[in-house]
């Protein structure tokens, strides 16, 4: 895949998934949102090998969801604490969690409950001016040059 055609398009889907798209810097910033920001948390968390894990931290931060904050000199340590980009993905997994647990959602899943209350929360999309489910509005795509 050509992440560099991907993040220059002109398609905002390709723009994100190129900056976040691979599932496990999706199960990063997953974690990161539940809290967790050390190496080592991460890697217990997922059972991921190192070498991944470096590598999309790396790919995080440098795309700006995720921001390196050193939290040890000796040995030289470094938290991974989401930025507001990191933040505003976080609805989008759990909207992602939401489809999969209403079309996959056999056998025993996780769910996305309020923290202070406990109630399970049913992720949805909405349209910001309207607040109309995106699924039941038929849309279609328009470039910048079909203004």
């Amino acid at each position: 895949m050509d992440t560099e055609k991907l993040s220059a398009g002109i398609c905002p889907v390709g723009r994100g998934l190129a900056r976040a798209g691979d599932a496990w810097s999706m199960l990063i910033l997953r974690d990161a949102g539940l809290g967790l920001t050390r190496f080592d948390d991460f890697q217990k968390s997922l059972g991921i090998a190192p070498n991944i894990l470096t590598r999309r931290l790396a790919t995080l931060v440098e795309a700006g969801m995720l921001e390196r904050r050193r939290y040890s000199e000796r040995p030289p340590r470094d938290a991974y604490v989401l930025t507001e980009a990191g933040r505003d993905y976080l609805p989008i997994l759990q909207a992602l969690g939401g489809w999969a647990r209403k079309h996959f959602g056999e056998g025993a899943m996780s769910e996305l409950v309020e923290a202070g209350t406990g109630r399970v929360v049913t992720p949805l999309v909405v349209d910001a001016e309207t607040g109309a489910p995106l699924s039941d509005i038929a849309v279609t795509l328009r470039g910048p040059d079909d203004a």
